[in-house]
């Protein structure tokens, strides 16, 4: 009788232990889970200042919540700005990389660069760039091949239309003065397409080189003093910076009238007017490669894709500012005319 007492209580309690393991066992793997689940992260690479890409960065996290992302949530994104300090950027690069990001996302050929040399082997999205295949990021644009792939803003080959449109808003226009940037990739590429619309319509160009913010009103300068008709901005490491605002200040002061090469000019810093590719709308479109790399796809299977709609948009302010009397054909022409 007390054996199977004794053989009874060591079953009950076996069953308990085991009973007791089992519910231990359900109990951490969620948590368990939950700890091995990777959140996917992001670095986000810019040349430019957190104020200076906030309209990016916005049009870009939209595009993420679209996607069913939520910052801090499911996704996470490490922010790394060079504030127009170029310098900065290879090793802004290189902590991203020691971040083991997932997908760097870069604001344009500028921040590419830097964070190409640093890896081969993390996808690199572009949220703009004038010419990667001329900058050798990309060796086509259908099947890029490498790392690296994103969208295009077409902007280099856009710089004939805009002296089209030059002429037309200044008729008596002989001289353009034009602003780049020799270090900037596609820069070389942008300004010899410039060389060669000016040639077409019998126009004459005097390059000044913009590598550092004090370059920008020496630049002013030398237009005036050469006598320029009008300015030419092209793509620069400036652009999209704390300097806009500088720029359309120096050219009232001057009273020349500018043709930039984005938007943010005439809507945000008085700019006269600008011809060429949304960005807000390209670092949307950015987030759907964000989101294939992550489900699996090789950036270097992913096309690089190309604009298919420009805006030309006018600042009337800014042309009364220097005196500029717009015709009313060219009114027509705009997109959006800022009253």
């Amino acid at each position: 009788m007390k054996t199977k007492i004794t053989v009874l209580v060591l079953s009950a309690m076996l069953f308990a232990l085991c009973f007791a393991n089992a519910l231990l066992l359900a109990l951490t793997l969620p948590v368990e889970a939950q700890q091995t689940a990777k959140i996917p992260r992001i670095g986000y690479l810019s040349a430019n200042s957190a104020a200076g890409q906030a309209f990016n960065l916005k049009a870009f996290r939209q595009g993420l919540g679209e996607l069913g992302y939520a910052e801090g949530k499911n996704i996470l994104i490490d922010y790394r700005f060079a504030d127009a300090k170029l310098d900065r950027l290879p090793g802004l690069a290189a902590e991203l990389v020691a971040l083991k990001v997932d997908v760097i996302v870069t604001s344009g050929p500028t921040a590419t660069r830097p964070a190409k040399e640093a890896t081969a082997t993390i996808p690199i999205v572009m949220g703009t760039d004038s010419d990667p295949l001329g900058s050798g990021f990309v060796t086509s644009l259908s099947r890029p091949g490498g790392n690296i792939t994103g969208l295009s803003s077409f902007s280099g080959e856009l710089n004939g239309k805009r002296l089209e449109l030059f002429k037309e808003i200044v008729p008596k226009l002989l001289r353009v003065a034009v602003l780049g940037t020799s270090t900037n990739p596609g820069n070389a590429q942008a300004l010899k397409e410039t060389e060669l619309a000016a040639g077409a319509l019998g126009l004459k160009i005097q390059y000044s080189d913009v590598r550092e913010p004090k370059d920008i009103e020496i630049a002013f300068t030398a237009a005036r003093k050469d006598r320029a008709d009008g300015v030419l901005a092209l793509n620069t490491p400036f652009g999209n910076t704390s300097y806009r605002p500088q720029v359309a200040k120096l050219a009232v002061k001057n009273r020349l009238p500018v043709m930039y090469f984005s938007a943010r000019y005439p809507e945000e810093d008085g700019g006269l007017m600008s011809y060429g590719v949304n960005p807000t709308d390209l670092f949307r479109r950015a987030a759907t490669y964000v989101d294939k790399i992550l489900k699996g796809a090789k950036p270097a299977d992913l096309p690089v894709e190309q604009p298919t709609k420009f805006e030309f948009i006018i600042n009337l302010k800014a042309a009364k500012q220097i005196g500029l009397t717009l015709p009313p054909n060219v009114l027509a022409l705009a997109d959006r005319v800022i009253k």
